[in-house]
């Protein structure tokens, strides 16, 4: 697993390096272009409420949403990443921070329309991966919504054909998400609404749609 020195060293290379990966239909990667523009279409509508991307990286999918207008708060715990999505997006709001230990301070209080996080939660574990999502849940403005895409699965089974099929090249150091693991921690109807999306083999969309209606998660 990269720490943050990797993505440090990786910043200036790591979308054609993904691109590359993605055409060749390669783990980590195929399907990535696919889920991006899926993305991009299920966050453009939150203008009002504003996007929020954790473990932004490079800004590739909060750039589009930037060049549209939308407000793009973004958070990451590589200096060398922020530095390239700053470059993009020089009127970002972008954090250094580290979201193992949940959001930042800045954000205590504030609501989105759209909460990205893209090929990042599966450096944390199970545990960790729960407590962020509930506090992500509740940061979403009622009609909002959360995705979560990355290498990500329905089912235990689906995870290990991916882990077989990858061969030699799966990291074992990464703990991708699985619906079925997570599914029991976000019980109806405290957590309505958890979905999944998949892309190819090994890339998948787990999000949630807050209602209009909805009371904000707590």
């Amino acid at each position: 697993m990269l720490k943050k020195e990797g993505f440090d060293a990786w910043a200036s290379e790591y979308d054609e390096s993904v691109r590359k990966t993605d055409a060749s239909s390669g783990y980590p990667f195929a399907g990535y272009g696919e889920l991006m523009e899926w993305l991009r279409q299920e966050a453009e509508g939150t203008r009002s409420g504003g996007y929020l991307d954790v473990g932004i990286g490079t800004g590739k999918l909060a750039g589009m949403l930037y060049d549209q207008g939308i407000p793009v708060c973004g958070i990451d715990f590589s200096k060398e990443m922020l530095k390239e999505a700053g470059r993009r997006m020089p009127d970002a709001r972008l954090i250094l921070h580290d979201f193992s230990k949940g959001l930042p301070e800045e954000l205590a209080g504030k609501r989105f329309g759209a909460i990205v996080c893209t090929y990042a939660i599966h450096h944390l574990d199970d545990g960790q991966k729960v407590r962020l999502i509930r506090e992500l849940l509740g940061c979403l403005e009622p009609g909002g919504g959360l995705y979560i895409g990355d290498v990500a699965f329905a089912t235990r089974q689906e995870l290990e054909a991916c882990r077989e099929a990858a061969g030699e090249g799966w990291d074992e150091e990464e703990s991708y998400p699985v619906v079925e693991t997570l599914a029991p921690y976000f019980p109806e109807p405290d957590y309505p609404g958890m979905r999944f999306r998949r892309f190819s083999f090994c890339t998948g969309a787990i999000y949630w749609k807050k209602e209009a209606q909805d009371a904000a998660v707590v």
